[in-house]
């Protein structure tokens, strides 16, 4: 029996989920290493709004501590976790800001929305 097309993306889409939790992975699509690394860094962004949000931090400490976290995290994953070769990538800078800003904006809207909401009348 064949399988369908979207049986297909499934089990692609499963097993680059299964690469990105796995060490040392490999990654014969860079496109795939890259969508993780952008995929990372929104549930980061949005972790980390909530976080502020909740505790109710403010300013530019909280705006600080997000880029710290986000880039250290994300460094940490590619050159530590998973150990990719970062000139496959175009180096270090470019896997670091993949997805930062996108990122960033998640990060400020739930930051802003769960600060809001949980502290102001």
């Amino acid at each position: 029996m064949s399988r369908s097309k979207s049986d297909k993306v499934g089990s692609d889409s499963s097993s680059v989920w299964l690469r990105a939790f796995t060490a040392n992975a490999e990654w014969p699509d860079k496109e795939e290493f890259l969508d993780v690394i952008y995929w990372s860094r929104q549930v980061i962004g949005i972790i980390v709004g909530i976080a502020w949000g909740l505790i109710a931090l403010k300013g530019f400490l909280g705006l600080l501590l997000f880029v710290l976290i986000n880039t250290g995290l994300t460094y940490l994953y590619f050159s530590c976790y998973q150990q990719v070769d970062e000139e496959e990538f175009g180096g270090a800078w470019e896997l670091t800001k993949e997805g930062f800003m996108t990122s960033f904006a998640d990060f400020l809207v739930t930051w802003i929305i769960f600060y809001s909401g949980l502290h102001f009348d």
